[in-house]
């Protein structure tokens, strides 16, 4: 998030707070220079909120180590009463990472070095004494685990190629990837993936949440590109996503002000998606 909307940020974080939605994410790309960092705006944002959910989405684990992104999550958790959820993504834009001296890895190692950084979190949620770990690329030796959350973090991976999709299903809790990466089109055939990492390793698919990141525009006129028209092709697209594709977390991305985005969703759009899904209101 850009330094200079950060007053819109709260605003919208504290309307979502205030009318019962239930989760906020923000993005992690700590190279970029006029975004402020994730983890300082999430503590920010949960002291300002009272009951809204919130989650990097996703965090930059070249460039956060797992044993400090447990520590960071678990103690945040704690602060906010239970609030807290950690996405997690395996790099990109390493170029920007490696300005900021983080590792540079090949596709098949960022996927290796996420699958390690899963149980390393998990290990030290756990409570335990004395941990450790021996990995290619994350290390514990003897560490003290520490806070133990305050409920069960989710972790969920931002997955896109086949090896982080059939992660996905094995071992994460939650897949949570962007429109603007992978568009609606795509999405039955890499959920097939994720429910096949699922089977692999005895799991229901139905344990492995389903968020979707949605970027667009409500608009006046048809489109034929997804999230940019009217409302109620916004609440047809919704709806089928969640019907018949599986999706059941939608993180809409909207534009900054000028403009009445969000509270035309919050009006307009998300009222009748819920009747369709049978959903109360909040």
């Amino acid at each position: 998030m850009c330094i200079r909307d950060s007053p819109e940020v709260l605003r919208r974080a504290q309307v979502c707070d205030r009318v019962g939605y239930d989760l906020i994410g923000i993005q992690d790309h700590p190279y970029q220079r006029r975004f402020l960092d994730t983890w300082t705006l999430l503590a920010f944002l949960a002291g300002q909120t009272e009951r809204v959910r919130l989650f990097p989405d996703v965090a930059n684990l070249p460039l956060r180590p797992p044993a400090m992104l447990a520590k960071a999550a678990a103690s945040l958790d704690v602060l906010s009463g239970g609030r807290v959820e950690l996405g997690l993504g395996a790099g990109a834009f390493w170029e920007g990472i490696r300005a900021l001296d983080g590792a540079a890895r090949t596709t098949g190692e960022a996927v290796s070095a996420l699958e390690e950084a899963i149980h390393v979190i998990r290990l030290l949620w756990s409570g335990q004494r004395g941990v450790r770990y021996d990995g290619r690329f994350y290390s514990l030796h003897g560490a003290h685990s520490g806070p133990v959350p305050a409920h069960p973090i989710g972790i969920w991976l931002g997955a896109l190629g086949p090896r982080m999709l059939n992660l996905t299903g094995r071992l994460a809790d939650g897949w949570v990837p962007s429109s603007s990466y992978v568009p609606p089109t795509k999405l039955p055939e890499m959920q097939a993936r994720i429910d096949e990492g699922a089977g692999e390793a005895g799991r229901a698919p139905s344990a492995i949440r389903r968020i979707y990141n949605v970027m667009g525009r409500i608009g006046d006129q048809p489109s034929a590109e997804p999230f940019t028209g009217p409302v109620a092709q916004w609440v047809d697209e919704l709806t089928h996503l969640a019907l018949e594709i599986g999706i059941d977390t939608f993180v809409i991305g909207l534009p900054e002000p000028p403009g009445d985005q969000l509270e035309r969703f919050i009006a307009e759009i998300a009222p009748r998606v819920r009747e369709n899904l049978g959903l109360q209101k909040t």
